[in-house]
C-alpha cells in the first residue's frame, strides 16, 4: 500500500497520508505515544455502543444510543472520513489494540451561530476517564487540523456544565468567549441546551507551540 509519512518536528507522532488512488480522499491516520487515531471499523461499532449507553458517558446529551443509532453514527463517521480524509477518528490503545471512544475534528452544524467553522470533539468509554487520553488525543489531532490541515481556527463546545470537557478545553488552551449559545439540535426540554464556546487560532496555537520550544534560561 503506497503512501508516506510526516513527522511533525516538535512532537511524538506520525502522520500518516495515504496517496489517493482515483476520485478516493484516503484517511489520514496518526500515533501519539499511547494512541492510534484511525479510521473506523466494524469491530469499533459493539465498544462504540456499549459506551453510547452508559449514562456516565452520555450525561450531557439529551439521550442515550440504541445500537441501531450508534451503527448509524459509526458508519457516519466512517463515511465522512472517506470523504476528505479526516473527521472523528476511532481510537484505539497501541500497545493493546482496543478501541476507546473518538476524537477528531468535525464540520457541525451550519444552523449554529458561529457557523461555519471546524471543531474538535471527543467521546471516550468510562474506563479510559481519567488517564490523558482525551487530552493526549486532542493536542495530536489540533496539531493535524493547524499544521497538516491549514485550518484558521478550530473550536470546541459543549453544555456549560460539563466540567471535566471544559478542563480539557482549558489544557489545549483554547479560549472560553464571553457569551452562550443555545443549540438548536438539543430539545428545548432537556435542559441542556445552553452551550459555551471555545476557540483556539492556527496564529495562536503557532504562537504557543514556539514559545513551548524556546530555550529555558539557566
Amino acid at each position: 500500500m503506497s503512501g508516506f509519512y510526516t513527522k511533525f518536528s516538535s512532537s511524538q507522532f506520525f502522520v500518516r497520508v495515504e496517496k489517493p488512488k482515483a476520485s478516493m480522499t484516503k484517511p489520514i491516520e496518526f500515533d501519539t505515544a499511547r494512541l492510534r487515531l484511525r479510521q473506523w471499523c466494524v469491530a469499533d461499532r459493539a465498544p462504540f455502543a456499549t459506551l453510547n449507553t452508559d449514562s456516565r458517558v452520555m450525561e450531557f446529551f439529551p439521550a442515550r444510543l440504541d445500537r441501531t443509532a450508534s451503527d448509524a453514527m459509526a458508519i457516519r463517521m466512517q463515511s465522512l472520513i472517506e470523504q476528505r480524509g479526516w473527521g472523528f477518528w476511532a481510537v484505539e490503545i497501541k500497545q493493546r489494540r482496543e478501541f476507546i471512544g473518538f476524537v477528531g475534528l468535525h464540520t457541525p452544524a451550519p444552523e449554529l451561530p458561529f457557523a461555519p467553522c471546524v471543531e474538535i470533539g471527543w467521546r471516550l468509554a468510562y474506563p479510559y476517564w481519567g488517564n490523558g487520553f482525551a487530552t493526549e488525543a486532542a493536542e495530536a489531532t489540533l496539531r493535524v487540523g493547524f499544521e497538516l490541515l491549514e485550518l484558521p481556527e478550530i473550536v470546541s463546545f459543549t453544555f456549560v456544565g460539563n466540567h471535566r470537557s471544559r478542563a480539557v478545553m482549558t489544557r489545549l488552551q483554547m479560549q472560553e468567549t464571553a457569551e452562550t449559545f443555545e443549540h438548536p439540535h438539543v430539545p428545548e426540554d432537556s435542559g441542556l441546551r445552553t452551550r459555551c464556546l471555545y476557540q483556539l487560532s492556527r496564529d495562536d496555537w503557532l504562537a504557543s507551540a514556539d514559545s513551548e520550544h524556546q530555550p529555558r534560561p539557566t
